[in-house]
């Protein structure tokens, strides 16, 4: 396993994250969900991704069970807070009041006193934003939390954000997890060079396009039993975009150019989100243990520019480029 930097901090994270949105207590029994990341300690993954909401809070408890007897100082633990955790108007969004609740739950779930990297999961239009930060320092001069970060937020968002953080002195962002991908780049026109300049890292969910870039879907033919793309609770909603035939039948076309590099479809996919060096890690998920033994295959592998031209070649229009597609909610959930 190769590591990175985090953003401008002396804090390092392992190139492949092991995150547990849907796999765990949804669509994994939580047996199965501890041998996978059990299975990542194994190949020296030792960054571990959840939220409150997965599962309705139900991964955060089977991430503590899993990690439960490792030594605390020997992984780092990521987790976030926004979406909905209860039906109450305030079991929601990024109030001061929801923030400490939140993260107390947190840490009681995931059996720790401390979370390395607390993550705002989505910009609050209902909340001052100053707010939100002044609640964030709190909890970083309190130990509770020792990093913070956002995730899917636009370019003035950050902005906005980094300004009061300098004015008032409080402590400043340090990652951004933004979903990224071969086929979903709408971060490089302006959150990537934002970020680059302020010292803030990348942490990219789904760089395998929910399974697209695996090349198991294929074009004219009804997607696996079994798939992400059957599965109603299991992320369907979001992959269905990128199963047309359109698509499938490019990214089909993927397969010599990782069969050259000497990388299976997923590896090359995930090979490809850290060759940006503004990215510091790649989140992965898993359903068995021998699809982490294999996509951890990633880390540390360098593909020459011309294979990355040859990429983009053959790409051509199909990804997704434009920034205004990185949005929060216009009201809280």
């Amino acid at each position: 396993m190769e590591f990175r930097k985090l953003g401008a901090t002396g804090l390092y994270v392992s190139e492949i994250t092991y995150g547990n949105w849907i796999t765990h207590g949804s669509q994994v029994e939580s047996e199965t969900a501890i041998k996978c990341v059990r299975a990542a300690l194994d190949e020296g993954i030792t960054t571990f991704d959840t939220a409150d909401v997965y599962a309705g809070t139900r991964a955060e408890t089977v991430l503590g069970k899993a990690l439960k007897g490792v030594r605390r100082e020997s992984y780092e633990l990521f987790t976030k807070v926004y979406w909905p955790t209860g039906e109450g108007k305030n079991d929601r969004g990024l109030s001061r009041k929801h923030i400490m609740e939140s993260v107390h739950a947190s840490l009681r779930r995931l059996n720790t006193d401390h979370i390395d990297l607390y993550q705002l999961h989505r910009f609050d239009v209902e909340t001052p934003l100053e707010e939100s930060l002044t609640a964030l320092d709190d909890l970083v001069r309190q130990g509770k939390v020792h990093y913070i970060g956002f995730s899917e937020w636009s370019a003035p968002q950050i902005s906005a954000a980094l300004k009061i953080q300098k004015e008032r002195n409080f402590d400043r962002f340090v990652s951004s997890q933004p979903q990224y991908s071969m086929l979903w780049r709408v971060i490089e026109a302006e959150v990537l060079p934002l970020c680059q300049r302020e010292g803030i890292s990348q942490i990219v969910w789904s760089p395998i396009a929910q399974g697209v870039l695996t090349g198991k879907y294929k074009a004219g033919a009804k997607p696996p039993k079994g798939s992400r793309a059957t599965d109603k609770k299991g992320g369907a909603n979001m992959i269905s975009g990128w199963l047309r035939d359109e698509v499938l039948s490019t990214v089909a076309k993927l397969q010599p150019i990782a069969d050259k590099a000497g990388l299976t479809m997923a590896q090359l996919a995930v090979a490809w989100v850290l060759q940006n060096q503004n990215v510091a890690s790649a989140i992965i998920g898993a359903t068995k243990p021998s699809q982490i033994k294999e996509n951890v295959k990633a880390a540390g592998v360098k593909l020459e520019a011309a294979l990355m031209r040859e990429i983009d070649d053959v790409l051509g229009k199909i990804p997704e480029r434009s920034p205004d597609k990185t949005k929060s909610p216009t009201a809280r959930p």
